[in-house]
């Protein structure tokens, strides 16, 4: 069984690596034998978490990102080839939320947020996608999406807006690529605590929210390593196009 979700093999681009989510698929992965890259725009974070990894025996590379650059993405494509070799699964996490009412939102509010969850997603994994093609490499996608590409609550709808393309782009994606053998599929996350958010869920505000998930409970990072892994292996080898939503029940509320 334990071959079955092996990742060994693999070169695993992860993105936004430097915190949160990023940094425990990172690690994860890396425990488990992945050969990790680590991209992101804070470059000093990524070298700790290297330096991390590599003390704990695993392969690790940093490389700087910034997905709203497409120019950035091939940089940083050809730095993780340089450095481990063609990357064979692209953990698309890279993104940003900007609290307001919609009506609040300024077009600089939104360009930052489609420009980097979407948009930027999009043409990340286009480039990757381009090289697994030009390789005739097997391949596998996954991107980040989250509950609130299936839901909504107030004051982030640039957010949900571009997490909801960001699954129907893995729909889109999965389609056109299956041909190529690469499979895109998507993970929607719930709320999950994390050091940005970990002294909301002590306000009264955090403590309503979690009572709207079914479980009466916020997601540790950790509850994400079974899906990942998942999604990372070739455990999930007839999925593409699936969304895997990991929410403690919050969309069933």
């Amino acid at each position: 069984m334990s071959d079955l979700f092996d990742v060994s093999q693999e070169i695993i681009l992860v993105t936004g690596a430097s915190q949160g989510l990023g940094r425990q698929f990172a690690r994860v992965l890396a425990a488990h034998g992945a050969a990790v890259v680590l991209a992101a725009r804070q470059t000093a974070k990524l070298k700790v978490l290297e330096e991390e990894i590599k003390a704990k025996g695993g392969r690790a590379a940093a490389v700087a990102l910034d997905v709203t650059d497409t120019a950035s993405i091939s940089r940083a494509l050809d730095a993780a080839e340089k450095a481990l070799g063609p990357v064979t699964v692209l953990i698309n996490n890279a993104g940003i939320a900007i609290e307001k009412l919609a009506v609040e939102q300024t077009e600089a509010d939104w360009d930052a947020v489609i420009g980097a969850n979407l948009k930027g997603a999009y043409f990340l994994a286009t480039e990757v996608a381009r090289r697994m093609i030009a390789r005739r490499q097997e391949g596998n996608i996954v991107n980040i999406a989250s509950v609130l590409g299936l839901g909504v609550i107030k004051s982030v709808s640039p957010y949900t807006i571009s997490k909801a393309g960001l699954i129907q782009a893995t729909r889109a994606m999965a389609l056109e690529l299956a041909a190529n053998r690469i499979r895109v599929n998507a993970l929607a996350p719930g709320y999950i605590d994390t050091e940005m958010n970990h002294e909301f869920w002590s306000t009264p505000a955090g403590e309503r929210l979690t009572k709207r998930i079914a479980q009466r409970r916020v997601g540790a990072e950790s509850d994400l390593d079974g899906a990942i892994m998942l999604l990372a292996s070739s455990a999930s080898r007839y999925m593409t196009g699936s969304v895997v939503t990991v929410d403690g029940g919050f969309l069933l509320g």
